[in-house]
């Protein structure tokens, strides 16, 4: 007769408080089984956190360890943050630290460090923040040949607008589109703040170029033009193109910013070289169309004069809804690129705080 021989296997957690297994808060115990389970952990307790561009930010992550593999001492761990591109093809150096030994990469030297809360806190500070910190971030802790991850995403309170050029539509590679987003104190947008956006009502039948290298378009209202009349809305997808030779718009993003943008008192209609120079006369400069749609989304600025922007083109924000200004919606107002040097209008400025 055969011999059966039933291994069976009891695994028993047990803990109280006088337990030495590490605490996230007050009632949750982290078990860490070192004998088949990681003997590292890391946790982000937040996997998403909000600031916007000049603030403050913390990115949570905390580590646990088992104190029986690596002993009581922690001066071997290695603490390093990266930021992921958008594409999730590559990863940027931020912040590394081990012991007393720190350093920190790129656009980010003198604006991070770490938070330091407790003996298993890695979680990263980033001051003054800038459009181009958005983003998804990983924190890795490695001791000896242990290590584990966590990643946070950091999103900024901001708006998305479509741009395109004097020459007209269609007219920017990827790389020009990036440019024509920096110019207008603004960064090219992801596909999730275009998504957002779109949730949030953006409505725009021309595709534009997104910061991963996709082109796509938001469609709140389906008509022919913009996909058919008899589609679902949504965010429509081009996919991916040659990033030198093809040309479409670019949605660009931004967020606050530290200074005032206002329409100048002037007694009389500009020309566009007039214009920049009534706003450097008034200890200002003549504002970007990322400045003007900050003003209009993020604080509410509302004015019913068609005025110059530093790209050539007239606009004019309407917060408020109302005849011979924007009978329908809240919309930032566009009228073309008129001719510098013959056509008159108003201006917008913006000074800078220091």
């Amino acid at each position: 007769m055969k011999s059966l021989v039933l291994l069976v296997l009891f695994s028993i957690c047990w803990a109280d408080h006088r337990s030495d297994n590490y605490t996230l808060d007050h009632d949750r115990v982290i078990h860490i089984q070192a004998e088949n389970g990681p003997r590292l952990l890391v946790e982000a307790e937040q996997a998403k956190v909000f600031s916007h561009r000049g603030g403050n930010v913390t990115l949570p992550c905390k580590f646990y360890r088992d104190p029986t593999a690596f002993g009581s001492g922690i001066h071997k761990i290695r603490i390093k943050w990266t930021k992921l591109t958008s594409d999730y093809l590559k990863e940027v150096d931020v912040f590394v630290s081990m012991g007393y030994h720190k350093k920190t990469y790129g656009g980010y030297q003198g604006r991070v460090f770490l938070k330091g809360g407790s003996d298993n806190d890695a979680s990263l500070v980033i001051t003054d923040l800038t459009l181009e910190d958005y983003g998804r971030y990983k924190c890795e802790v490695i001791e000896g040949l242990e290590d584990d991850t966590a990643v946070v995403a950091l999103e900024l309170q901001g708006v998305v607008f479509p741009y395109f050029p004097r020459l007209g539509r269609y007219n920017l590679n990827f790389h020009e589109a990036q440019q024509a987003c920096l110019e207008q104190d603004a960064v090219i947008a992801s596909f999730d703040q275009l998504y957002e956006a779109w949730r949030s009502g953006l409505d725009w039948c021309n595709a534009g170029w997104l910061s991963d290298g996709s082109v796509q378009y938001p469609i709140t209202k389906p008509r022919e033009p913009c996909g058919g009349q008899n589609t679902v809305p949504g965010v429509r997808n081009y996919g991916f193109w040659d990033k030198d030779k093809s040309r479409y718009d670019v949605f660009c993003f931004t967020s606050n910013y530290n200074g005032r943008f206002y329409y100048l008192i002037h007694p009389a209609k500009l020309t566009y070289d007039e214009a920049v120079q009534a706003c450097l006369n008034d200890g200002a400069q003549i504002a970007r169309v990322g400045q003007m749609f900050a003003a209009w989304k993020l604080l509410g600025y509302d004015r019913c004069d068609a005025g110059w922007l530093a790209d050539g083109s007239v606009r004019y924000p309407i917060a408020r809804p109302r005849p011979r200004c924007s009978p329908t919606e809240a919309a930032v107002r566009f009228a073309g690129f008129p001719d510098r040097k013959h056509r008159l209008y108003g201006v917008y400025c913006f000074r800078a705080y220091n």
